[in-house]
């Protein structure tokens, strides 16, 4: 940043830009992500990403927050924009850590909003939707480590209870590990 310098302001632990003009700190932050397990069934809706990152991947409809938005407001959003899909929200399945990317992802498992007509079909940010059993899950194209652990925490209270969300994987407590890099799937 042009007229920031790096250093750690008073009172603080940590190195941050500072104008060196008028002392403002640019603070950053991690980033909220909000998506959702949306089962019909014994399905799960998933999305293939049309936009990078992880683009012909397969991933849950979620993004980022946007201001204004509670966390609820911006899954049932991502749910519609990515899947046009209308769901029902029923409660926190995860919260996950993503440290080497500075995002926080809330993932909430869901239902469609009308369970006896489950619409969804293709938004902007998507080649294709579709509901997939367990067994039929595209488990070597997912997008995100994250996705497999939103999935897996499904599996484990389809249709329980929740009780205290799920987290990071004890191997990946922070989420610094990434994916395996396999060849996206074709067109």
């Amino acid at each position: 940043m042009s007229g920031f310098i790096r250093r750690i302001p008073q009172g603080d632990n940590r190195e941050r830009d500072v104008c060196a003009d008028c002392g403002h700190i640019a603070y950053e932050n991690p980033k909220v992500v909000v998506g959702a397990v949306v089962v019909s069934g014994s399905s799960v809706l998933l999305c293939r990403r049309a936009i990078e990152p992880r683009r012909g991947y397969w991933t849950l409809p979620a993004g980022y927050m946007e201001l204004g938005e509670t966390l609820e407001e911006g899954a049932v959003r991502e749910a519609q924009e990515e899947a046009e899909a209308d769901i029902a929200i029923e409660g926190i399945l995860g919260v996950f850590s993503i440290a080497r990317i500075g995002q926080v992802q809330v993932i909430f498992r869901a239902c469609f909003a009308h369970p006896d007509a489950p619409h969804h079909a293709a938004g902007p940010e998507s080649l294709e939707v579709g509901l997939f059993e367990w067994d039929r899950i595209p488990w070597d194209q997912i997008a995100f480590p994250s996705v497999r652990w939103a999935l897996h925490a499904w599996r484990d209270n389809a249709s329980g209870v929740l009780g205290a969300p799920a987290g990071n994987p004890s191997d990946d407590r922070r989420g610094v590990h990434r994916m395996e890099r396999a060849q996206p799937p074709e067109n």
